[in-house]
């Protein structure tokens, strides 16, 4: 693994993994930390809690879910878990089992014992092998992908759809858009915000079809901060169209 894979000249080269590990294992192992602070300002308490919403109604749009006849899973895997915020309030609620990827082993260390979580990989998005004939319903990709060049996200993606359910398994991704001409590059944790069109591109590229997205709603807003726009892609192998 490089620490640096493209050009400087791209925001995407910038990325350094080294300083992105060096942000989380000196960010504290709560909500607030994972979020970048951001619950703990004025106005923004809630935000955890209408993230979880909103996906929990982007997967009821699929069928999925504990309520009106929807339909559970049975495995399901999460890429940057980071201390189970994501895994705990919404996907061990909607599967049996619930497999981790998170690179900073002292957030999934409460993970280990939990009824549900089966494998964790402390392992980067970009180093993560799956385990042989494992198969999964869904795979939950949230504020983990600024972390990746465009290559490594590429060749994540084209190798998810490996471990896919062939028949109804589904991808969602589940990030900030930058809102400008380029994608941004943020030195502090080492990643990238990526526009609408550059996601859409490398999902053509893996060979994968959007089949729905839903901008994430209701964040707050409370001058003189205001939240980058939210976006849940809901992706699916061409072959399986």
């Amino acid at each position: 693994m490089t620490e640096q894979n493209q050009s400087p000249s791209t925001p995407d080269g910038l990325i350094n993994t080294s300083k992105g590990r060096e942000y989380w294992e000196n960010t504290a192992g709560d909500v607030d930390g994972m979020l970048g602070g951001i619950p703990t300002c004025g106005g923004f308490s809630s935000i955890s809690k209408i993230d979880l919403q909103g996906s929990r109604a982007f997967l009821a749009r699929f069928g999925i879910g504990t309520k009106n006849d929807r339909r559970t899973l049975t495995n399901v895997l999460e890429g940057g878990a980071g201390i189970g915020r994501v895994t705990e309030g919404l996907l061990l609620r909607v599967s049996e089992h619930v497999d981790i990827i998170e690179p900073i082993s002292k957030f999934t260390s409460s993970l280990q014992d939990k009824q549900g979580v089966r494998d964790i990989f402390n392992v980067g998005l970009e180093d993560w092998q799956p385990s042989i004939g494992q198969q999964y319903d869904l795979i939950w990709l949230q504020w983990c992908l600024g972390h990746l060049t465009d290559e490594q996200l590429l060749r994540f993606l084209v190798l998810s759809k490996t471990v896919l359910n062939p028949t109804t398994g589904l991808i969602v991704v589940k990030e900030n858009l930058s809102t400008g001409e380029t994608d941004l590059f943020d030195g502090t944790d080492s990643t990238v915000t990526r526009k609408d069109s550059s996601f859409c591109k490398i999902f053509e590229e893996a060979g994968l079809t959007i089949v729905k997205t839903e901008l994430q709603r209701g964040l707050p807003e409370r001058s003189p901060r205001r939240l980058l726009p939210v976006k849940m892609y809901a992706l699916r192998p061409k072959d399986q169209d």
